[in-house]
């Protein structure tokens, strides 16, 4: 009996090769740490969504769970700290991640395990994300702001946040009759250790909001877009991980900002209402088929419970 052997050397060079090859066109991995949220208005779901339109691998660290629909949140269930660290522990001895992105960690026992994590990948880029909290406890807000201010804004190389939030946070203070600009923003989140802030919904004459990329030295990149007449749940949820699935991807951060911006754009712009309250990103947008696509007014409806020989059956099950 002939004993098999090893492929010869070119052999295995070029399945080595073809496999290098394969992993150059995978998607990057983006770690997220944020809440479940069952209304798919942002949390979780709006990260994973986003991430995988704009092309990267979502890895999502579940923090807790949201108890809301699309219109509020009514109240939200931290995990415990040992649980969250070992959910991103497992996978970063696992996987190549490329960029982390922080949404609401729910307690500040949470932001301490996500910033142990994050300095244990001092090179891995931080995207964070301020959500509006005016729906959780005065006491409550206060001592997650002071938590994330103390432990992760050091290691944060993006700060984003919508122009209120982060002018009432960072500037609370603040007493000059002129409104503060996203520079000043920066300034004071500089000296938190925050070297770049992506300002955005900052007021602009004609109904107009400017979005600003800026360092306290200056502005790096922004983008002026009309004012939708609705209102909108998970937008600030889209553009961060966004964000950080472009910066995972290699772009340079005012291209990835100025990309990120144009997609949630495009996201607002195709914006639907699936419940009675806000209207929600269609983070998809791109897979929906155009207007003029589809059979012409000559086709017969089809029966929208039957496909190919399978029948759905009504959903009247009798116990």
């Amino acid at each position: 009996m002939t004993t098999p052997t090893s492929p010869p050397p070119d052999t295995a060079s070029g399945t080595d090769t073809a496999a290098d090859a394969e992993d150059a066109f995978a998607p990057v991995c983006v770690m997220v740490f944020n809440a479940s949220d069952p209304s798919g208005a942002g949390g979780l779901t709006a990260d994973i969504a986003t991430i995988a339109s704009v092309g990267g691998h979502p890895v999502a660290v579940v923090t807790g769970a949201y108890a809301r629909d699309t219109a509020e949140i009514f109240d939200h269930y931290a995990f415990e700290d040992e649980a969250v660290a070992e959910q991103a522990r497992a996978v970063l001895e696992d996987m190549p991640v490329q960029a982390i992105k922080v949404g609401f960690a729910g307690s500040p026992e949470n932001l301490s395990a996500i910033a142990e994590v994050a300095s244990d990948y001092a090179d891995v880029p931080v995207i964070a994300y301020m959500p509006n909290l005016s729906w959780w406890r005065d006491d409550l807000i206060d001592q997650y702001l002071d938590a994330f201010q103390e432990l992760l804004l050091p290691q944060t190389s993006v700060l984003v946040g919508n122009y209120s939030t982060l002018r009432r946070w960072l500037l609370p203070d603040w007493g000059n009759e002129r409104a503060p600009s996203a520079r000043d923003i920066a300034m004071a989140a500089s000296g938190l250790g925050v070297p770049y802030v992506l300002v955005t919904g900052i007021p602009a004459p004609e109904q107009f909001i400017d979005n600003v990329l800026a360092s306290p030295q200056a502005v790096l990149s922004s983008a002026r877009f009309e004012r939708f007449e609705a209102t909108f749940a998970g937008a600030g949820e889209t553009l961060s991980a966004a964000l950080a699935a472009l910066v995972a991807s290699g772009d340079d951060l005012a291209e990835a900002t100025a990309e990120a911006l144009s997609y949630l754009d495009s996201c607002l712009d195709a914006g639907f209402r699936p419940g009675m309250g806000h209207v929600l990103p269609d983070r998809m947008f791109w897979a929906q088929p155009d207007d003029d696509e589809g059979g012409g007014d000559d086709e017969p409806p089809q029966d929208p419970t039957a496909t190919d020989g399978f029948v759905m059956p009504p959903h009247d099950t009798q116990h």
